[in-house]
């Protein structure tokens, strides 16, 4: 399988869903939310493209939604052309900065609390180098807006790895276990990570007695896998290039949508097609039908380096050594981002659907920092010979002005 993509569908009006007797009433969005949404589905739509040109022609699978919150926390500490070129690979339009992380806020909390039968958890963290001066200010507004938590560690002790990994794997739930790697080098200052967790149970599940060996074609050739079947009443498009269902969980305001290319259309035509026009016209398009489905049960785990991919969607100074401004975070042009990493995990079943997702912006020096040595009380001196190792002279100054 070519690829695997988990969507998230955020509607932006009044939901009540039925479940037996019991109503579920969700809140409308505001204005500033939907335009957020907007800005991070079209963000997400040229990202997915930038993914899949960028990949091998295997399986893919990306959180657009993660990508955003991890870079979301960096634009608030970025300034300048590099504020300039985030906001244009971010989308935000015309949105404010107070808007955009308002409604990060807010979404965050709609997200999390929308469907008592889904389970969606989104966390964020932010760990520096223990001495960075970190701005009051940028850490203010990423725990009020982010609910992130921030704390200084000490980058040269291998625990500090330990510690962050350890972060990930728990809001992840064991599914995504490390993020970065060991040891840090000297010249990381901060780790920016963004963790989504989820799991739903389809509305209506399959049955696992009707689960057999079936043939996938596969670009490599035929495999067998484990085939899911399901007579059901669904959410339903065919048009020329592909059919989709659009399969709910729990009480229906969460859904992944299945897009299955028609013979003979290549499945990166059909992705190259994913724009926010056509994706409000496929969602209006959906009609109630009666489907006889069937679905390869699947696990998937995927990770990959987004730099290339980001700086093609105009953040070319942010990755610049040069050329970055986040003096937002610690008052200084001295931070830029060297390495934007994801990792996904997406779990396929009769039950219903778990995946994770990790992503992490690395900042480092523009230049290597030296300790501090500010020689501005008494202090000893040597004068000694480096070949021999004979000591020449020693002293003890006191006072510099003394004769």
């Amino acid at each position: 399988m070519k690829t695997a993509s988990l969507v998230l569908a955020i509607v932006t009006a009044p939901i009540i869903t039925a479940c037996g007797s019991d109503k579920h009433e969700v809140r409308a969005l505001t204005p500033q939310e939907t335009a957020l949404v907007q800005s991070s589905n079209s963000f997400g739509f040229s990202f997915f493209k930038e993914a899949v040109s960028e990949s091998d022609n295997g399986n893919l699978f990306v959180s657009p939604l993660s990508v955003s919150m991890a870079l979301g926390m960096t634009y608030d500490g970025a300034a300048g052309m590099t504020e300039q070129g985030m906001r244009k690979a971010l989308v935000f339009g015309d949105l404010t900065t107070d808007q955009i992380n308002e409604s990060y806020q807010s979404l965050i909390a709609l997200l999390t609390g929308m469907d008592p039968k889904v389970t969606m958890e989104i966390a964020n963290s932010i760990w520096y180098r223990d001495g960075l001066n970190v701005l009051d200010t940028f850490i203010a507004t990423v725990e009020k807006y982010f609910d992130a938590v921030v704390q200084a560690l000490d980058f040269a002790d291998p625990a500090s790895v330990d510690v962050i990994n350890g972060w990930v794997n728990d809001k992840t739930n064991g599914k995504i276990p490390t993020i970065i790697d060991a040891p840090i080098d000297s010249s990381t200052m901060m780790y920016l990570i963004n963790a989504i967790y989820f799991k739903g149970t389809w509305t209506q599940k399959f049955d696992v007695d009707q689960t057999a060996d079936a043939t996938f074609h596969a670009p490599a050739g035929d495999k067998t896998v484990k085939m899911m079947s399901l007579d059901v009443g669904v959410a339903y498009l065919s048009n020329d290039d592909f059919q989709a269902v659009d399969l709910p969980y729990g009480d229906g305001l969460f859904s992944m949508m299945v897009i299955l290319p028609n013979a003979g259309h290549d499945i990166d035509a059909v992705a190259a097609e994913l724009n926010d026009a056509n994706w409000s016209a496929w969602l209006a398009s959906l009609m109630p039908e009666e489907v006889q489905l069937q679905l390869p049960r699947f696990e998937l785990t995927y990770d990959t380096v987004l730099n290339d991919m980001l700086i093609a969607m105009g953040m070319t100074d942010a990755f610049s050594s040069t050329a970055a401004d986040f003096s937002g975070i610690d008052g200084q042009k001295d931070l830029f981002i060297s390495e934007v990493k994801h990792k996904t995990f997406v779990k396929v079943d009769e039950e219903g659907t778990e995946a994770a997702a990790v992503t992490s912006v690395k900042m480092q020096a523009t230049t290597i920092r030296a300790n501090p040595m500010i020689v501005d009380h008494p202090f000893l001196f040597v004068i000694h010979d480096n070949h021999s190792q004979a000591l020449l002279f020693m002293g003890k100054m006191v006072d510099p002005d003394s004769n």
